[in-house]
């Protein structure tokens, strides 16, 4: 474990098959449109939920596209600052595509409520929210999510593609970072 980490919430063997068993249910849930000939594209929120996505890519046994978005609320501070900035936009258009939006966590709720809402406006054939993590917090947007990897507490947690101040994405592992080290 790492020195910063005061404790480990999801080990890497419990997030590759919770990974896999959301892709299982997505391949269900998209194959008559895959079958149809209908793109399914998965569509990743850069940069928190890129390594999400590409494990949860692997697990969809399905043809699949995939894009990416990246957005800004958190920049290197623990808390949201309240506004979310497009920084990239997706490189194709996804009208008439099945979208399914790739998040890392659901905690204020803010970030995965604009890109929803500015995707649904740009006509796909539909549109799907997936988060890794999802806090109960009592202000939360309220967003639907159709699968959600694992319930969080409300800790500043990192790895397996979260991060704080752009560190820790790389652990294998989901992790509560240590108060002493964003405080």
């Amino acid at each position: 474990m790492h020195k910063d980490i005061q404790s480990i919430l999801h080990a890497e063997d419990e997030i590759k098959q919770r990974v896999e068993q959301i892709g299982a249910a997505l391949a269900r849930a998209y194959a008559p449109a895959a079958d149809a000939g209908e793109t399914v594209l998965l569509l990743c929120v850069l940069r928190g939920a890129a390594i999400f996505a590409a494990d949860l890519a692997r697990a969809i046994d399905l043809p699949l596209e995939m894009d990416y978005v990246a957005v800004s609320s958190y920049g290197s501070q623990a808390q949201s600052s309240g506004t979310v900035a497009l920084l990239k936009d997706a490189s194709d258009p996804i009208e008439g595509k099945h979208v399914i939006l790739v998040e890392d966590i659901l905690d204020t709720g803010l970030t995965l409520h604009c890109l929803m809402d500015l995707l649904g406006q740009r006509n796909p054939a539909s549109l799907a929210a997936v988060a890794l993590l999802r806090k109960e917090l009592p202000n939360q947007q309220a967003v639907e999510c159709a699968h959600i990897g694992f319930e969080c507490p409300d800790e500043f947690v990192v790895g397996y593609g979260l991060d704080y101040a752009q560190r820790y994405r790389n652990l294998p592992y989901i992790g509560i970072l240590k108060p002493e080290v964003y405080a």
